[in-house]
Protein backbone atom coordinates (compact mmCIF):
# COMPACT_ATOMS: atom_id res chain seq x y z
CA UNK A 1 0.00 0.00 0.00
CA UNK A 2 2.99 2.34 0.42
CA UNK A 3 3.08 2.71 -3.37
CA UNK A 4 -0.16 4.72 -3.13
CA UNK A 5 1.54 7.46 -1.14
CA UNK A 6 2.54 8.66 -4.62
CA UNK A 7 0.74 9.22 -7.91
CA UNK A 8 -0.56 5.79 -8.85
CA UNK A 9 -3.39 3.65 -10.08
CA UNK A 10 -4.07 0.02 -9.29
CA UNK A 11 -6.07 -2.94 -10.50
CA UNK A 12 -8.27 -4.74 -7.98
CA UNK A 13 -8.97 -8.34 -8.89
CA UNK A 14 -10.38 -11.36 -7.10
CA UNK A 15 -9.02 -14.87 -7.09
CA UNK A 16 -12.23 -16.74 -7.64
CA UNK A 17 -15.75 -15.48 -8.38
CA UNK A 18 -18.71 -17.66 -7.41
CA UNK A 19 -21.19 -16.21 -9.87
CA UNK A 20 -20.54 -14.91 -13.37
CA UNK A 21 -22.98 -12.06 -12.71
CA UNK A 22 -20.60 -10.62 -10.14
CA UNK A 23 -17.86 -8.30 -11.35
CA UNK A 24 -14.38 -9.57 -10.55
CA UNK A 25 -12.44 -6.38 -11.12
CA UNK A 26 -12.30 -2.70 -10.23
CA UNK A 27 -9.54 -0.13 -9.73
CA UNK A 28 -8.21 2.36 -7.21
CA UNK A 29 -6.05 5.44 -6.90
CA UNK A 30 -5.37 4.90 -3.23
CA UNK A 31 -5.20 2.49 -0.33
CA UNK A 32 -8.04 -0.03 -0.50
CA UNK A 33 -9.57 -2.59 1.83
CA UNK A 34 -9.07 -6.28 1.13
CA UNK A 35 -12.84 -6.80 1.24
CA UNK A 36 -13.45 -4.23 -1.50
CA UNK A 37 -14.73 -6.80 -4.00
CA UNK A 38 -15.76 -9.47 -1.53
CA UNK A 39 -19.51 -9.28 -1.11
CA UNK A 40 -20.56 -12.66 -2.44
CA UNK A 41 -17.64 -13.13 -4.83
CA UNK A 42 -15.93 -15.51 -2.43
CA UNK A 43 -12.54 -13.78 -2.55
CA UNK A 44 -10.88 -10.62 -1.33
CA UNK A 45 -9.62 -8.00 -3.73
CA UNK A 46 -5.91 -8.23 -4.46
CA UNK A 47 -4.29 -4.90 -5.26
CA UNK A 48 -1.92 -4.61 -8.24
CA UNK A 49 -0.40 -1.09 -8.47
CA UNK A 50 0.70 0.12 -11.88
CA UNK A 51 3.82 1.76 -10.46
CA UNK A 52 6.26 0.56 -7.81
CA UNK A 53 8.08 3.27 -5.89
CA UNK A 54 11.41 2.80 -4.07
CA UNK A 55 11.60 3.09 -0.32
CA UNK A 56 13.00 6.45 0.90
CA UNK A 57 16.27 4.88 2.01
CA UNK A 58 17.06 3.39 -1.42
CA UNK A 59 19.69 5.13 -3.50
CA UNK A 60 17.83 4.59 -6.77
CA UNK A 61 14.62 6.64 -6.55
CA UNK A 62 13.34 5.63 -9.97
CA UNK A 63 9.79 4.34 -10.08
CA UNK A 64 9.20 1.12 -12.00
CA UNK A 65 6.29 -0.12 -14.09
CA UNK A 66 4.74 -3.16 -12.43
CA UNK A 67 4.58 -5.35 -15.56
CA UNK A 68 6.68 -8.39 -16.37
CA UNK A 69 9.22 -6.82 -18.79
CA UNK A 70 9.10 -9.63 -21.36
CA UNK A 71 5.30 -9.79 -21.45
CA UNK A 72 5.03 -6.01 -21.54
CA UNK A 73 7.42 -5.83 -24.48
CA UNK A 74 5.54 -8.56 -26.36
CA UNK A 75 2.21 -6.80 -25.86
CA UNK A 76 3.70 -3.50 -27.01
CA UNK A 77 5.00 -5.22 -30.15
CA UNK A 78 1.63 -6.81 -30.90
CA UNK A 79 -0.18 -3.52 -30.34
CA UNK A 80 2.12 -1.15 -32.23
CA UNK A 81 0.12 0.74 -34.84
CA UNK A 82 1.26 3.01 -37.66
CA UNK A 83 -0.96 5.83 -36.47
CA UNK A 84 -1.28 5.21 -32.72
CA UNK A 85 2.32 4.15 -32.20
CA UNK A 86 3.52 1.92 -29.34
CA UNK A 87 1.31 1.84 -26.25
CA UNK A 88 2.68 3.11 -22.96
CA UNK A 89 1.93 1.56 -19.59
CA UNK A 90 -1.34 3.49 -19.10
CA UNK A 91 -2.68 2.33 -22.47
CA UNK A 92 -1.78 -1.25 -21.51
CA UNK A 93 -3.47 -0.83 -18.12
CA UNK A 94 -6.59 0.43 -19.92
CA UNK A 95 -6.46 -2.55 -22.30
CA UNK A 96 -6.39 -4.92 -19.33
CA UNK A 97 -9.26 -3.06 -17.69
CA UNK A 98 -11.26 -3.19 -20.91
CA UNK A 99 -10.69 -6.91 -21.37
CA UNK A 100 -11.82 -7.67 -17.83
CA UNK A 101 -15.07 -5.78 -18.44
CA UNK A 102 -15.87 -7.64 -21.66
CA UNK A 103 -18.96 -9.86 -21.13
CA UNK A 104 -17.79 -12.38 -23.75
CA UNK A 105 -14.49 -12.76 -21.88
CA UNK A 106 -16.30 -13.29 -18.58
CA UNK A 107 -18.58 -15.88 -20.12
CA UNK A 108 -15.83 -17.74 -21.98
CA UNK A 109 -13.61 -18.04 -18.89
CA UNK A 110 -16.38 -18.26 -16.28
CA UNK A 111 -15.24 -21.63 -14.90
CA UNK A 112 -11.61 -20.57 -14.76
CA UNK A 113 -12.50 -17.30 -13.03
CA UNK A 114 -14.13 -19.28 -10.22
CA UNK A 115 -10.75 -20.61 -9.11
CA UNK A 116 -7.97 -18.25 -10.16
CA UNK A 117 -6.97 -14.73 -11.06
CA UNK A 118 -8.06 -13.52 -14.50
CA UNK A 119 -5.59 -14.02 -17.32
CA UNK A 120 -5.23 -11.44 -20.08
CA UNK A 121 -5.43 -12.57 -23.74
CA UNK A 122 -3.13 -11.18 -26.40
CA UNK A 123 -4.90 -8.74 -28.75
CA UNK A 124 -5.89 -10.17 -32.12
CA UNK A 125 -4.59 -7.03 -33.84
CA UNK A 126 -3.35 -3.52 -33.07
CA UNK A 127 -6.84 -2.26 -33.93
CA UNK A 128 -8.40 -4.61 -31.37
CA UNK A 129 -5.89 -3.49 -28.75
CA UNK A 130 -6.51 0.21 -29.23
CA UNK A 131 -10.30 -0.15 -29.42
CA UNK A 132 -10.26 -2.10 -26.15
CA UNK A 133 -7.77 0.28 -24.54
CA UNK A 134 -9.79 3.34 -25.50
CA UNK A 135 -12.98 1.91 -23.98
CA UNK A 136 -11.04 0.67 -20.96
CA UNK A 137 -9.64 4.17 -20.46
CA UNK A 138 -13.12 5.66 -20.56
CA UNK A 139 -14.25 3.10 -17.98
CA UNK A 140 -11.23 3.93 -15.81
CA UNK A 141 -12.12 7.61 -15.78
CA UNK A 142 -15.81 6.90 -15.15
CA UNK A 143 -15.11 4.49 -12.30
CA UNK A 144 -12.77 6.97 -10.64
CA UNK A 145 -15.60 9.51 -11.06
CA UNK A 146 -13.35 11.89 -12.95
CA UNK A 147 -15.27 15.16 -13.14
CA UNK A 148 -14.65 15.63 -16.86
CA UNK A 149 -15.74 12.08 -17.68
CA UNK A 150 -18.87 12.01 -15.52
CA UNK A 151 -19.99 15.59 -16.01
CA UNK A 152 -23.12 16.92 -14.33
CA UNK A 153 -26.11 14.73 -15.21
CA UNK A 154 -29.24 16.68 -16.08
CA UNK A 155 -31.36 13.54 -16.16
CA UNK A 156 -32.67 11.19 -13.46
CA UNK A 157 -34.37 14.20 -11.78
CA UNK A 158 -35.24 13.95 -8.12
CA UNK A 159 -38.97 14.48 -7.71
CA UNK A 160 -41.74 14.36 -5.13
CA UNK A 161 -42.65 16.16 -1.94
CA UNK A 162 -41.18 15.11 1.38
CA UNK A 163 -38.22 15.32 3.70
CA UNK A 164 -35.69 13.41 1.47
CA UNK A 165 -35.20 10.79 4.18
CA UNK A 166 -34.21 7.36 2.87
CA UNK A 167 -36.77 4.83 4.06
CA UNK A 168 -37.22 1.75 1.86
CA UNK A 169 -35.25 2.11 -1.39
CA UNK A 170 -36.91 0.29 -4.28
CA UNK A 171 -37.10 0.26 -8.06
CA UNK A 172 -40.48 0.48 -9.76
CA UNK A 173 -41.67 1.62 -13.20
CA UNK A 174 -38.35 3.14 -14.17
CA UNK A 175 -37.96 5.10 -10.96
CA UNK A 176 -35.75 4.64 -7.90
CA UNK A 177 -37.79 5.52 -4.82
CA UNK A 178 -36.07 6.46 -1.58
CA UNK A 179 -39.36 6.61 0.32
CA UNK A 180 -43.08 6.44 -0.46
CA UNK A 181 -43.22 9.80 -2.27
CA UNK A 182 -39.75 10.80 -3.46
CA UNK A 183 -37.27 9.35 -5.89
CA UNK A 184 -35.24 9.57 -9.08
CA UNK A 185 -37.08 9.41 -12.39
CA UNK A 186 -36.13 7.61 -15.58
CA UNK A 187 -33.48 5.29 -14.13
CA UNK A 188 -32.72 2.30 -16.39
CA UNK A 189 -33.26 -0.99 -14.58
CA UNK A 190 -29.80 -2.14 -15.67
CA UNK A 191 -28.27 0.58 -13.47
CA UNK A 192 -30.31 -0.55 -10.46
CA UNK A 193 -29.18 -4.17 -10.87
CA UNK A 194 -25.57 -3.81 -12.13
CA UNK A 195 -22.92 -5.45 -9.95
CA UNK A 196 -19.52 -4.08 -8.99
CA UNK A 197 -17.86 -6.97 -7.25
CA UNK A 198 -20.54 -8.64 -5.13
CA UNK A 199 -22.46 -5.41 -4.62
CA UNK A 200 -25.06 -3.45 -6.56
CA UNK A 201 -23.95 0.18 -6.00
CA UNK A 202 -27.25 1.82 -6.92
CA UNK A 203 -28.96 -0.24 -4.23
CA UNK A 204 -26.21 -0.42 -1.62
CA UNK A 205 -25.53 3.33 -1.60
CA UNK A 206 -29.12 4.03 -0.59
CA UNK A 207 -29.45 1.11 1.81
CA UNK A 208 -26.33 2.30 3.65
CA UNK A 209 -28.09 5.65 4.14
CA UNK A 210 -31.38 4.35 5.48
CA UNK A 211 -32.83 6.87 7.93
CA UNK A 212 -30.58 9.65 6.66
CA UNK A 213 -31.74 12.88 5.06
CA UNK A 214 -30.20 13.26 1.61
CA UNK A 215 -28.60 16.63 1.01
CA UNK A 216 -28.50 18.47 -2.31
CA UNK A 217 -24.95 17.16 -2.84
CA UNK A 218 -26.06 13.62 -1.99
CA UNK A 219 -28.76 13.78 -4.65
CA UNK A 220 -26.32 15.07 -7.27
CA UNK A 221 -23.82 12.38 -6.32
CA UNK A 222 -26.40 9.61 -6.69
CA UNK A 223 -27.33 10.92 -10.14
CA UNK A 224 -23.64 10.61 -11.06
CA UNK A 225 -23.57 7.04 -9.73
CA UNK A 226 -26.51 6.15 -11.98
CA UNK A 227 -24.81 7.75 -14.98
CA UNK A 228 -21.59 5.82 -14.33
CA UNK A 229 -23.50 2.54 -14.06
CA UNK A 230 -25.45 3.20 -17.27
CA UNK A 231 -22.27 4.13 -19.13
CA UNK A 232 -20.50 1.06 -17.75
CA UNK A 233 -23.14 -1.18 -19.31
CA UNK A 234 -22.94 0.74 -22.60
CA UNK A 235 -19.15 0.38 -22.68
CA UNK A 236 -19.37 -3.33 -21.87
CA UNK A 237 -21.71 -3.81 -24.83
CA UNK A 238 -19.21 -2.04 -27.09
CA UNK A 239 -16.35 -4.14 -25.75
CA UNK A 240 -18.26 -7.28 -26.66
CA UNK A 241 -18.12 -6.25 -30.32
CA UNK A 242 -14.31 -6.24 -30.36
CA UNK A 243 -12.57 -9.47 -31.37
CA UNK A 244 -10.07 -10.84 -28.84
CA UNK A 245 -8.14 -14.09 -28.78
Amino acid sequence: MRHYAHDNIGLLASKGVKDRNFAHVFLTQGISEAIFLSGTTGSNAMNFPLYLYPAPEELDQTRHINFDPALYQKLQTLATDAQRGTPDEVAVFDYIYGVLHTPAYRQKYAEFLKTDFPRIPWPESPAAFWATSDLGGELRRLHLMDAAAVGTPTYYPFTGDGNTVVDKPRFADGNVWINAHQGFEGVPEVAWNLYIGGYQPAQKWLKDRKGRTLSFDDIKHYQKIIKVLVETKNHMDQLDAISLN
